[in-house]
Formats: structure tokens, C-alpha cells, sequence
């Protein structure tokens, strides 16, 4: 969401918006969520996006009567970010906020580490450099926004006695869309009860426990697509019908975990916690510049913030900061039914006119993920079938045994030291 704000400003002003004027910008783009038109075909019976029409009301602040301001508007100005309008940001539209697979991948780079122990270094001594003005806000809004209880009655308080940690939040939602863990273990220097016992698998009533294996077998599907895609003669492998039945399979299960809106605040919440994090390591930001970590790409920048404060990332940081906004697109077109039947599952690998900018995502996507993950999706076991004998089933149902989780989290560094496992997301490193 940070992301789409700072386009909205001149460079780098969003750094020097006041924090409480971003938090009140949060509830209007919450709030403007309701109105964005739908993308694409919805089948008959599908939930959007959300998973329930009502949720962006349930959860809005109360309509203003005519004639009256909105609650605490941000008084964000686009001409002059530094000053205090009274009104509602002018240049706030509807936005589709990222799907969670983007906080998710995010949040594996070890950004959050990293960042974490900068703020801290900055906030108890004198170890790094001094800062600049700019640099001096970025730290002030960054421990105001993400490192403290949020405002009460903000779209972003996900913080109670119920779940005091916004980290083990995020693993339980993780966790309950994706099956998935990080691939780093929390530092003990922020573990809270409830991360070591790992009680944030408990109770939660449902769990995407297959959506690793069919999002891996569309990818290893879509490659054999692109494999066959010229085929003049001979066999053609590629079921196009398959195709569509993983995508539907995908969609069936993210969607169960929305049903009557759930996740849809919180997704929000780590989508904008992420998204300030990646668009703070995206350019030379003042905050980089003053920690003397400029370079061409995001990983990189991360990279050398991580030395100076004696964190580690993700060896792979590269293509998860990549891999991040395109499995995000990907994932929201399947969810709204894009892929649902043959005719259209097939624009993910056929090079037909107007699609060409989809069929050169599928192929990133697929590059991407291999070499974070290590799943080799483009590789066929000699001897094995183009396809399964039985269709995967779509059922969700919550785990007896836990499954493997993709990585292998490793324990963080003694001392309360903030090193993240220099694993990659399966734990090869």
C-alpha cells in the first residue's frame, strides 16, 4: 500500500509524512477498497476477492453525514506532503492491496530483521551513523507504524491480549493460507510466548495444508505448456483442462480461508507493513543513504544494511523481492476465476496475441520460484507421466500431522543477537 502512496508523491516524500497523518491514510484506502471495480469474469458462485462483499463496511469508519469532514482525515497534500489539509488524501483511489503471498515472500527475505535492529540500534545508542533529518523520520514513523501497539480503533490494530505479537500473528496467517513457515527463525531477542511451542498452529479450524503441491504442479504444468507451445507435430503432453482444474483447485482452497471476510484485515495490515519495509530498500532512500547501503536493487540495498547492524537475509533475496508482486497478481487473477476453464487456463503458456505480457510473467514466475525454493518445477522424473492418474483433491481440511514445513527454520543467533539462518526458503541455503 506504502508502495502505491509513494507513487502518488514526489520521491521520497512519503518518508516525511507524519506517521499519524499515514495511519489515518490507512483507514481511507481500507475504506476506498469497497469501491474498486471488479477485474475479470467472475464464475457463478465465487467470492471476491475478500471473500464477502460486507467486510470493507463491517470493519470502515462511520460515514460522515453531508456536509461534515471524516473522522481524523490524513490531510495528506500531494503537492506539499509536509502540510496538514484537514481533508481526505485527494489522490487516494481505489486500490487492490497485494494478495498475502506478497507479505509472505517479503517478509523471507529478512527484512524484518534487519530493519528491526536498525531502528533498535538507532533508538538505544550511537553505533551507526548519525542521521539526517530525513533519515531521522524514516526511524521515527517506522517504530510508530509497525514496532508499537497501533492506534486504538485503527484498521490496523490486530494487536490485543488475544494476540500480543504481530510476528506470530503473521505465521498463524501464513500458515493458515499457505501451509507455509518462514525460512528463518524470529530472533530471541523478539520471541514472545506462543512462537517457541508454535501454539499459533492451534485452533485454527482449517489449513491450506495442499496449496504448495497444486501451486507447484500448475507451475510444472504451465513450463510443459511452454515446452510444447510450438509443437508443429507429435505429441503434445499439455492438458489445457488440467490446467484449468489446478487453478480452480487453487482458488477453491484460498478461498475457504476467506469465507465471510476472514484474513482480509489482516492481509491488509502485513501487506502495508511489508510494503513500507520493501519500498524503504526499492531506491537509494534517505534512510539508505545514511546507512551508506546504496546499490542497484532492492537485495542488495538489504544486504548491506544487514552488515552493518550483523544481520543475515535470505541468500535468495534477489528473486523473492521479484517473485514477490508477480506471484501477488497471479494469485489475485486466480482467485477471482481468470483460469477457471481450458480456453483461458492456456493464455498462461500460448503465445497468443495480447498476452505476451503474461506468458513473460509465467516464465519469470517459474524461474523465480525454483531457484528460491529449490523445487524443481521445470524437471520430470524419467518414466513418470505428464500427469498425475487421480486429480488432486481440493479438500482443506485441517492437519492431523503437520506437514513439512518449506523450510527448515534454524535457530537465531545467541545473545539476543537479531541473526536470521542464512537458509533459503527450503533450507539449503
Amino acid at each position: 500500500m506504502f508502495r502505491s502512496l509513494a507513487r502518488l508523491l514526489p520521491t521520497n516524500a512519503v518518508f516525511t509524512v507524519h506517521p499519524f497523518q499515514l495511519s489515518r491514510w490507512l483507514e481511507e484506502a481500507w475504506s476506498t477498497a469497497g469501491t474498486i471495480p471488479e477485474f475479470g469474469p467472475r464464475t457463478a458462485g465465487a467470492l471476491p476477492f475478500l471473500g464477502s462483499d460486507e467486510i470493507i463496511e463491517a470493519l470502515d469508519l462511520p460515514e460522515p453525514v453531508a456536509g461534515v469532514q471524516p473522522p481524523l482525515a490524513s490531510g495528506i497534500s500531494a503537492i506539499t506532503p509536509d502540510r496538514f489539509t484537514g481533508s481526505v488524501f485527494a489522490g487516494t483511489v481505489p486500490l487492490v492491496w497485494d494478495h498475502l503471498s506478497y507479505a509472505y515472500l517479503i517478509e523471507c527475505t529478512g527484512i524484518i530483521e534487519v530493519m528491526a535492529e536498525v531502528v533498535r540500534r538507532f533508538a538505544v545508542g550511537e553505533s551507526l551513523n548519525t542521521l539526517s533529518a530525513q533519515g531521522t523520520q524514516w526511524v521515527r514513523a517506522t517504530e510508530e507504524l509497525f514496532f508499537r501497539d497501533p492506534p486504538l480503533f485503527s484498521i490496523g490494530g490486530i494487536v490485543s491480549e488475544v494476540r500480543p505479537d504481530l510476528r506470530v500473528t503473521r505465521l498463524n496467517n501464513y500458515w493458515r493460507m499457505f501451509a507455509l513457515e518462514l525460512p528463518h527463525a524470529i530472533p530471541a531477542r523478539w520471541r514472545r510466548p506462543g512462537y517457541v511451542d508454535q501454539s499459533w498452529k492451534s485452533d485454527t479450524g482449517g489449513v491450506n495444508t495442499g496449496f504448495r503441491e497444486k501451486w507447484t504442479e500448475l507451475l510444472r504444468q504451465v513450463w510443459l505448456g511452454f515446452e510444447n507451445a510450438r509443437n508443429g507435430i507429435g505429441p503434445n503432453a499439455t492438458d489445457r483442462e488440467y490446467v484449468a482444474f489446478l487453478c480452480q483447485s487453487l482458488r477453491e482452497l484460498m478461498t475457504a480461508r476467506r469465507q465471510g471476510g476472514q484474513l482480509a484485515r489482516e492481509e491488509f495490515v502485513h501487506v502495508t507493513t511489508m510494503s513500507w519495509f520493501h519500498l524503504t530498500v526499492e531506491s537509494d532512500t534517505p534512510i539508505v543513504i545514511d546507512l551508506k547501503a546504496e546499490a542497484t536493487n532492492p537485495a542488495d540495498r538489504l544486504a548491506k544494511i544487514a552488515q552493518r547492524v550483523g544481520v543475515t537475509p535470505a541468500p535468495r533475496a534477489r528473486e523473492l523481492f521479484e517473485l514477490s508482486d508477480l506471484m501477488s497478481a497471479l494469485l489475485r487473477a486466480i482467485e477471482v476465476g481468470l483460469f477457471d476453464n481450458g480456453a483461458d487456463a492456456e493464455t498462461l503458456y500460448l503465445p497468443i496475441a495480447g498476452n505476451e505480457a503474461l506468458v513473460r510473467d509465467m516464465n519469470r514466475i517459474i524461474d523465480l520460484w525454483q531457484s528460491a525454493t529449490g523445487d524443481r518445477v521445470k524437471d520430470r522424473a524419467a518414466g513418470t507421466a505428464a500427469q498425475p492418474l487421480r486429480l488432486p483433491s481440493v479438500a482443506a481440511a485441517p492437519p492431523v500431522t503437520p506437514p513439512p514445513a518449506m523450510p527448515t527454520p534454524v535457530p537465531a543467533g545467541s545473545a539476543g543477537t537479531a541473526t536470521v539462518a542464512a537458509t533459503s526458503m527450503n533450507g539449503r541455503g
